[in-house]
């Protein structure tokens, strides 16, 4: 524990809290300090695993009392491991993952603590989806608040696009609602501002009619590449908005459907996929079948399992970080290919181009969110296992993104980025939009309590 905390106030805190309270020593301590990132290994003074919206006042109450740093953990997916701090109060809402869905309104409404399968499988029986994240083990609420890109983002827009309503509770353990009528400041600071101003409860979601999803993976071998990649280019900027994926390098996993002499082996992909059957995505990608690929897959699927095709197993090592692009011409894609053939080997890094463009530009709109005018999003998302492959995978993120700079813009989606410094937060915003932002979280959060994540600095306005 850490030298605030007195055996009395823990026990206060014991008593208050429907759920319950982990400390070092408790046989669970370990695995409750365990997040996605297997880089990450720190040891919190106090992890109060909440219940319900109250539990949540009474460790913020509790946390700022004993002058504890407060961290929040839903799904434990930042790469930068801002859910697990050094000698902190962890709010942990991992038991607070209800989903509620109701078709008749077309919404949704999910706890906390909810991760991204637990809302797509909600959905499922009813044929209703929303833009979720590409990794089925991702927080809902984490993802929401900061922006929300997934494979459906360009025929329904980023995940806050479909934010309805949010319930928070703020620095001070008070419970806050926010929507377009109530605390519209707070409700647009939302909209990519990620988890700043307090700790969201709730979210309501708007939910979309998706009766059928399909998609099809091809993969090359490498001297293909530039090839495959500009085919792919090319195919997706006149593609229907129902049309997502990504041309995507990276080793071959071990699956039944790789050929055991390419498992392992470099290879570039081209994935797209489509809300709707599987015969016209088939044919919408006929250019890309011509390229002759190795390994072709095409399957209608249901939207919950394609939400896990790309989950990446549990102890590896993460470091990512993006680029968004004004255009991608012939020689970004060579530049792209080029570092694509230098993965770090033996790992499970990917270096991957989205597609943005249809409901992402379109739903720009009034929020902080510049970035999402861009038609392309170079992500390389480097996981692998040995320590020893630290330097060599985090120098190659970093290469990716100096590559890309003669295209890219400032603004990027900071979900996909660790701590790159207060500068990438401000641009990624906008100067403009984040001195509303710092006015909002001076309202809100004015000692800057919520501070482990990519931080805004409360300033009046």
């Amino acid at each position: 524990m850490g030298p605030h905390i007195s055996e009395s106030a823990l026990s206060g805190l014991v008593e208050d809290l429907a759920g319950e309270v982990i400390v070092p020593g408790d046989p669970d301590y370990d695995e409750a300090r365990r997040i996605h990132n297997a880089m990450i290994d720190r040891r919190p003074s106090v992890i109060a695993r909440c219940a319900t919206p109250a539990d949540v006042s009474n460790a913020i109450l509790f946390g700022r009392s004993c002058e504890l740093p407060v961290a929040v953990r839903g799904g434990g997916h930042s790469v930068a491991g801002s859910s697990m701090i050094d000698g902190a109060l962890v709010i942990d809402l991992s038991r607070m993952h209800a989903v509620v869905v109701d078709p008749e309104d077309m919404t949704v409404r999910v706890e906390g603590g909810a991760t991204m399968g637990r809302l797509d499988h909600a959905c499922q029986p009813f044929h209703l989806a929303t833009t979720g994240g590409r990794v089925s083990t991702t927080g809902v609420a984490g993802f929401a608040l900061g922006g929300g890109s997934g494979w459906l983002e360009r025929k329904f827009g980023l995940a806050s696009d479909n934010l309805l309503a949010a319930d928070l509770i703020t620095a001070e353990g008070k419970h806050v609602h926010t929507d377009t009528e109530e605390n519209p400041d707070l409700f647009w600071a939302l909209h990519g501002g990620g988890g700043n101003f307090g700790v969201a409860t709730s979210l309501t979601l708007r939910l979309h009619e998706l009766p059928r999803m399909s998609f099809v993976m091809l993969f090359f071998l490498p001297d293909k590449a530039p090839e495959v990649v500009r085919a792919y280019r090319d195919l997706t900027a006149a593609a229907p908005d129902e049309v997502g994926g990504g041309a995507i390098y990276l080793p071959a996993p071990p699956e039944p459907f790789v050929p055991p002499e390419l498992v392992g082996k470099l290879v570039c992909g081209a994935l797209l996929t489509y809300a709707g059957p599987v015969e016209e995505v088939r044919e919408l990608a006929a250019p890309l079948f011509a390229l002759k690929p190795e390994i072709a897959i095409d399957t209608d699927i249901a939207y919950t399992d394609l939400q896990c095709m790309l989950d990446d197993p549990p102890g590896l090592r993460n470091y990512w970080s993006a680029e968004y692009l004004t255009s991608f011409p012939d020689e970004a894609v060579d530049v792209f290919c080029a570092r694509g053939a230098e993965i770090p080997m033996p790992t499970a890094t990917q270096h991957v181009l989205f597609p943005l463009g249809g409901a992402v530009t379109a739903g720009a709109g009034p929020y902080p969110q510049p970035w999402r005018t861009a038609p392309w999003g170079v992500h390389p998302f480097a996981t692998w296992e040995d320590p020893a492959m630290d330097e060599p995978a985090i120098q190659w993120v970093k290469d990716v993104r100096a590559d890309a700079r003669p295209w890219s813009i400032d603004s990027v989606y900071l979900n996909f980025t660790g701590a790159e410094g207060e500068q990438r937060v401000v641009d990624s915003f906008g100067e403009e939009n984040y001195r509303r932002l710092a006015a909002v979280k001076a309202a809100y959060d004015p000692d800057n309590v919520f501070r482990f994540n990519h931080n805004i600095t409360p300033t009046a306005a």
